[in-house]
């Protein structure tokens, strides 16, 4: 791993979690869903809880029942492999496939203005959370609403270029 300035737009897929054994692999916590798409990010960043930011290469990857781990270029030990416990994996945005149709990042829907279908303006989404039933908008106005991320049956039409997302919600809930 060497010491770079890191990505000029980055986006986090993943955190390192404790070493697996002692042979410098760790555990990784991929954000990408399915979990298993993290396998597609070979090259990534690393930022540690100081904020440092190194290159570095997954050599391998290995899905377990108990979930995934890694193996990183020039980490054979378990005490490299604890400097890494905590890292963020980062990528660049570009290194992110596109997006299909009606499917969307969570970076790219924060900041959108949330707008009734009757005109009345919500607010501005500030994050997504992820529930098991779906994904909710934290819309944030005169107060905060949690807004279900229901394509068709609540979220009627998302315009990324005018970030503007268009909504048939209750706006006393």
């Amino acid at each position: 791993m060497t010491d770079v300035n890191g990505p000029v737009d980055p986006i986090v897929v993943g955190q390192l979690g404790r070493p697996y054994g002692i042979k410098g692999w760790v555990w990784l916590h991929p954000y990408t869903r399915p979990a298993e798409n993290i396998k597609r990010y070979r090259d990534v960043y690393l930022r540690t809880a100081q904020g440092e930011v190194q290159a570095a290469r997954i050599d391998k990857l290995s899905v377990t029942p108990k979930g995934i781990t890694a193996k990183f270029a020039s980490v054979d030990d378990r005490n490299g492999a604890e400097a890494l416990a905590r890292a963020e994996v980062l990528v660049e945005h570009d290194a992110l496939p596109p997006a299909g149709p009606r499917e969307y990042y969570w970076r790219d829907l924060v900041g959108c203005e949330v707008v009734h279908v009757t005109g009345q303006v919500l607010g501005t989404v500030r994050e997504l959370m992820e529930t098991g039933a779906n994904d909710v908008l934290v819309v944030e106005g005169e107060r905060e609403r949690l807004v279900p991320f229901l394509p068709d049956e609540v979220i009627k039409d998302v315009d990324l270029d005018a970030k503007r997302i268009e909504v048939d919600w209750d706006p006393d809930f």
